[in-house]
């Protein structure tokens, strides 16, 4: 009995491992779940707000507030077409594309890298053709959007190219004073040229899976004391029906021998007198 007990607490406490691992998860998809809905809500709030100047979103220390990404800023001046660079590997057409990347020289004296937009690859590890930004004064509307890591497998790119959006790797390639805190995605230049790269969709607002993966794994943690207790139940089970079909304890068995060897004499004795 003690052994089959033991056994069942070994069950209890692999269940109970499970469901805090559960619960963990359950908890981290939760909070991925809130983070989205706070994406969402701020693509929601900035994506289609009135173009500001650059100043209002980023001031003198060069830092972008959270909040504010998506929102549409206007510039004022002119392309460094000269040092423009490419990111590579990008995911636009079914294809891995080309985006374009173009220091842009705002009247307050400071550069925003704009990203013009995508082109497909060509033959080459280069694109065949990247539509030329307008020249001289022009006025661009972009929306504003922090910067991307390095990539962690060190992967690098050709001269003229770079493996992602990190802004002072960008930066260190341009003279002056470039922003690094945000660079912007094109919405509209005025004069507008004649060919474009290709443009960007809209953020998606799917919220993403990660509410009903949360909900799943709280059942799992559930089920996993229900399968538990389905087992022990299941043993307790079998046990007593082993118990029902064993044979009698020794001590009844000895006294149905007596009766038996009683009996036998009786009949003896009646067998005699007869």
């Amino acid at each position: 009995m003690s052994n089959r007990y033991a056994r069942w607490g070994v069950y209890l406490l692999i269940a109970a491992a499970f469901a805090v691992g559960c619960v963990f998860l359950s908890n981290w998809q939760f909070d991925r779940n809130e983070s989205r809905a706070a994406e969402i809500e701020l693509v929601e709030q900035n994506y289609d707000a009135d173009p500001v100047p650059l100043a209002d979103l980023i001031g003198a220390d060069g830092a972008l507030d959270a909040d504010d990404e998506w929102h549409p800023v206007v510039l004022r001046g002119e392309y460094l077409a000269d040092e423009q660079v490419l990111v590579r590997n990008r995911p636009h057409g079914g294809t891995s594309a080309f985006e374009v990347l173009v220091p842009f020289l705002d009247d307050d004296g400071r550069i925003l890298i704009v990203d013009r937009g995508w082109v497909a690859p060509g033959e080459g590890s280069e694109p065949d053709a990247v539509p030329a930004v307008p020249s001289g004064e022009v006025e661009v509307v972009v929306r504003l959007r922090t910067g991307e890591q390095l990539p962690s497998s060190g992967r690098s790119a050709p001269e003229g190219q770079v493996p992602t959006i990190h802004l002072p790797t960008i930066a260190a390639g341009v003279d002056g004073d470039v922003i690094v805190s945000a660079y912007g995605r094109l919405v509209s230049e005025d004069p507008a040229p004649e060919t474009v790269p290709g443009g960007f969709d809209a953020p998606t607002d799917d919220p993403g899976p990660h509410l009903s993966y949360a909900i799943q794994w709280i059942l799992f943690g559930i089920m996993g004391f229900v399968f538990i207790f389905y087992m022990i139940r299941t043993e307790v089970q079998k046990h007593r029906e082993e118990a029902e079909g064993r044979p009698a304890p020794v001590k009844a068995s000895r006294r149905r021998d007596r009766d038996a060897d009683a009996e036998d004499e009786l009949l003896d004795e009646v067998d005699s007198r007869v």
